[in-house]
């Protein structure tokens, strides 16, 4: 519920409006918090795929920070495009930007198993795809009816079956121990780490009120974190040892990993910018519609659009991955009745600050892959569970029930068999094997040109069982 010492009603549900600083500051914080877990947790999966290792003496230590460094810097730059804006780039509405977990699927085999020198094709593909992604904002109004929830729905259902199983081998002691064959992958300790985590931030959920419930996930990480500390898993040398091989402040560094052009990274990323452009007008139109009680206008979803994919792109350039509207500040807005883009540009702000600080991110790198997993668990379960909220909104007719069962199958059969498709050229590969790619597309090309028809055919009527015996006789009165 709105605070009225913040502004008047009217004040409230104006982006322009700008609360007293000492009030701005913390809301726009609270902003941050909500989002700071799933804006950096792209980045270690990244990494963790890749093959860096995880400890502060691991040749691969400066890349994981400099990964995690570029996910807040760059989310915080994306969203001062979104709130400041530059010309008809951004929406001057509150929309936070963050990192995107519907890109991993198309990530996480582009690097997989090949360090630092997988990077290069991962980067071209997020410039390349960011600038497509800001070129529907010429466009995105005309193609949301190839988007319906049936197809958007299915595609984030995906997203989060496609990740669960990450969730699971971190939670067991990451995809390095499995690969080792570490006799601790998959004890009770590392599962009683990632459990503190669940419950935890299933507790605060649902029996906390206001910013506690908000920031569920992140305190439920803290309690892991004290666990683990507590348990031996982390150690104060280890912590100590992050801290001090850490930097105080560092500039990006354009181009750092190089950049390579390929057909398969290419491909993925602008295919999937379809869909990531359609969850950040669904995102404007729930800000304007919770927060403004108005629909969105058309410059605003064509702003949000052009500053999703230059925002992207800039990432891109200097290291970071792929950026979209998190949908979790959407609510956040809604709750707090705030709708100031100001409050949002305070949080901005401070994530652009802590993104100049590689100290920050060290202290991030040490949260145990265990107690990570706790969380991811939890998240990419929430990612499956709105999929299937979208679906919620679906006519299930037999037309549409053959799309969904086709779509399905073939995604997620090829994701979990990627052997099946081995003889393929490597491009062809890399893109069925993510499973999101063949699922949407197909489930597009099947709505547009499926007939109508079989929507309009109801389903035959069961018969009614016939009464055995004499029939009785209605009795009179």
């Amino acid at each position: 519920m709105a605070d009225a010492s913040i502004g008047t009603p009217a004040q409230l549900r104006d982006p322009d409006y700008t609360p007293p600083l000492y009030k701005a500051v913390p809301l726009g914080i609270q902003h941050v918090l909500a989002m700071f877990v799933a804006n950096v947790t792209p980045a270690i999966i990244v990494a963790g795929a890749a093959g860096f290792g995880f400890g502060s003496n691991s040749p691969d230590f400066p890349e994981l920070l400099y990964l995690i460094q570029m996910s807040m810097l760059f989310a915080g730059v994306a969203t001062l495009l979104q709130t400041i804006t530059l010309g008809r780039v951004g929406a001057a509405l509150p929309i936070v930007q963050g990192t995107s977990f519907a890109f991993l699927p198309i990530m996480i085999p582009l690097v997989a198993g090949k360090g630092v020198d997988g990077l290069a094709a991962l980067y071209g593909g997020i410039m390349v795809g960011g600038l497509f992604h800001a070129s529907l904002g010429l466009v995105i109004g005309r193609i949301r009816f190839a988007l319906p929830p049936l197809v958007t729905g299915l595609v984030v259902t995906l997203i989060g079956l496609a990740l669960v199983q990450v969730g699971i081998q971190y939670a067991a002691g990451g995809v390095p121990a499995k690969a080792a064959g570490a006799a601790e992958y998959g004890s009770l300790l590392n599962w009683s780490a990632a459990g503190v985590v669940i419950v935890v931030t299933l507790a605060l959920k649902f029996f906390a009120r206001g910013m506690i419930a908000v920031s569920a996930v992140l305190l439920g990480l803290l309690a892991g974190y004290a666990y683990a500390m507590a348990v031996g898993i982390l150690t104060p040398a280890d912590v100590s040892a992050s801290w001090s091989n850490a930097a105080a402040f560092s500039l990006p560094d354009p181009l750092r990993y190089g950049v390579e052009f390929t057909v398969a990274a290419i491909l993925g990323f602008c295919l999937m910018a379809f869909v990531s452009a359609v969850e950040t007008v669904g995102d404007v139109s729930g800000i304007t519609k919770g927060g403004a009680g108005r629909e969105a206008t058309d410059r605003e979803i064509e702003g949000a659009t052009y500053a999703d994919g230059l925002g992207t792109a800039l990432a891109g350039v200097f290291g970071g991955l792929p950026n979209t509207s998190f949908s979790q500040n959407v609510g956040l807005i809604a709750m707090t009745g705030v709708m100031s883009r100001h409050v949002v540009t305070c949080g901005a702000l401070f994530l652009t600050l802590c993104g100049l600080v590689p100290k920050v991110g060290a202290v991030i790198r040490t949260v145990p892959i265990e107690v990570l997993g706790g969380g991811v668990i939890v998240m990419f379960g929430m990612v499956v569970a709105a999929g299937v909220s979208m679906l919620a909104d679906v006519e299930w007719n037999r037309r549409n029930m053959v799309i969904f069962a086709v779509s399905l199958s073939l995604g997620l059969g090829l994701q979990l068999e990627p052997q099946a498709v081995q003889y393929l050229p490597e491009t062809a590969r890399v893109l069925l094997t993510s499973g999101l790619l063949p699922a949407a597309f197909l489930a597009i090309v099947l709505n547009l040109v499926l007939p109508e028809v079989l929507a309009d055919e109801a389903p035959e009527p069961v018969p009614a069982p016939k009464p055995r015996g004499m029939p009785m006789e209605t009795p009179r009165h």
